[in-house]
């Protein structure tokens, strides 16, 4: 269904963010390619079950996430690697500030310049380390299409999302191959990653670990008791009820953030699914309500 979110200040739509709800097994007849981005992430740690990783179920929740680089996500990484012998400089995914604020401040006091580890795929790279380690493949050029590893994790994620048709890959932020599929392959996909309790389990138990200081995919699991959920870039939120074995998949047009997470909330909310509260409000820095946000589905 098509979505369109609205911020109203005082009667006049000042701004509007439009884009697209897609539920598990109700076909929409959209069969238009997106990029997974970081909604791969649970799909490629499946390959870590199958290879049998020697993996705490913290450590199958950093990889399969998006962490926002906080001392707890650094110790967890920083450890798997030490248990396979594996360089963290051999991390390829490259270098930004943590998505944390507060681990910002941190660093900044201390004069500390982040690293590769630090960032918000390290623990995705970890995990492609890992199995590289495990199958004797080259380390230095994981991340390369042509390499073993990426093969074998493109296979993957096609089984998954029961692709039939070929569709444009590209280089994701963090520098590895990354795939594109219509909404329902990725729902598909999510749908299939519940046979892997070992990454279920890891999701529920370790939130915080999984995402982190502002992260919607920790809220919606803290907040919840049935579902597990993953954003990407590109304004993507995946959403599973692994009790009811049904999801839904939100994507916002312009990449909005904040649209994102409005559009997200309110369909768990709608669907019965949670009741996670949201301000929709506009306010003055005195906080006087000015506005509100409102979201439209058709």
């Amino acid at each position: 269904m098509n979505s369109r979110i609205e911020y109203i200040r005082d009667g006049l739509v000042e701004e509007f963010h439009e884009g697209f709800i897609e539920r598990l097994g109700i076909p929409s007849g959209d069969e238009t390619p997106y990029y997974l981005r970081s909604c791969a992430k649970p799909l490629q740690a499946s390959l870590l079950v199958d290879y049998g990783a020697d993996f705490e179920e913290d450590e199958f929740a950093l990889v399969c996430g998006s962490h926002a680089g906080e001392e707890c996500h650094i110790e967890i990484a920083r450890r798997i690697l030490k248990r396979y012998n594996i360089d963290e400089a051999l991390l390829k995914c490259g270098v930004h500030a943590p998505l944390s604020r507060s681990m910002q401040d941190k660093m900044l006091l201390r004069s500390e310049k982040a690293k590769a580890i630090h960032n918000n795929c390290s623990g995705k790279h970890v995990g492609f380390l890992v199995l590289c380690k495990i199958n004797g493949w080259d380390l230095e050029t994981y991340y390369k299409r042509e390499h073993p590893l990426q093969k074998t994790v493109k296979n993957k994620i096609n089984e998954l999302c029961e692709i039939k048709n070929i569709y444009p890959e590209t280089t994701d932020g963090c520098g590895v191959p990354i795939l594109s599929m219509p909404l329902h392959n990725m729902l598909t996909g999510f749908k299939n990653l519940l046979q892997y309790e070992k990454i279920i389990k890891s999701i529920r138990h370790y939130p915080y670990i999984f995402g982190g200081e502002g992260r919607i995919e920790t809220e919606i699991v803290q907040k919840t008791e049935n579902l597990i959920a993953k954003a990407g870039a590109g304004g993507l939120c995946i959403v599973m009820n692994i009790k009811e074995k049904d999801g839904f998949a939100v994507k916002i047009n312009d990449c909005s953030m904040e649209a994102r997470r409005f559009a997200t909330l309110n369909m768990i909310n709608k669907l019965g699914w949670g009741n996670i509260e949201y301000d929709n409000k506009i306010k003055t820095i005195q906080g006087k309500t000015v506005g509100e946000i409102k979201i439209y589905e058709n």
